[in-house]
C-alpha cells in the first residue's frame, strides 16, 4: 500500500508561537518548508475509530506519567484547563496551546500499539 504517513494540521491565531512551543517546549524535530513554515515530526502514533452521530476527529497526545509530564510542561510555560480526570481509557487533561488550541494529553489505560 502507498500510504506512508499521516499529516496533522493545527489551526491557530498564533502560528509562530505554536511553532515555537512544538519546537522548543516539546522538542520535536522539524523541517522548514520555506518562509518559516515548520513541519514537525510527530512521536509514534495510532488511530482509533469511535462511534458518533456526526463525523469528527480529535488530536491527542499520550504520555507515560501524566503528573510528571504536566509538571515538566508547566515549567516550560504550558497551561492546562482543569486537573487530570479519569476518562475510562486513561487519565487526561486539556493542554491550552498558543491561540487557544486545545489538545488532550493523557496517560493511556488501554493497550497501545506503540
Amino acid at each position: 500500500m502507498a500510504i506512508t504517513g499521516a499529516h496533522v494540521l493545527l489551526y491557530t491565531s498564533e502560528p509562530e508561537k505554536l511553532r515555537e512551543v512544538l519546537r522548543d517546549v516539546f522538542g520535536w524535530d522539524h523541517v522548514d518548508a520555506g518562509g518559516g513554515w515548520l513541519i514537525f515530526k510527530l512521536p509514534p502514533a495510532e488511530v482509533g475509530v469511535h462511534p458518533s452521530d456526526a463525523p469528527v476527529h480529535q488530536f491527542s497526545l499520550m504520555c507515560d506519567d501524566i503528573g510528571q509530564t504536566m509538571q515538566e510542561l508547566r515549567g516550560r510555560g504550558i497551561e492546562f484547563h482543569g486537573t487530570p480526570e479519569d476518562m475510562r481509557f486513561g487519565i487526561g487533561v486539556t493542554m491550552i496551546l498558543p491561540g487557544g488550541v486545545e489538545v488532550l494529553l493523557y496517560e493511556p489505560r488501554h493497550p497501545t500499539v506503540i
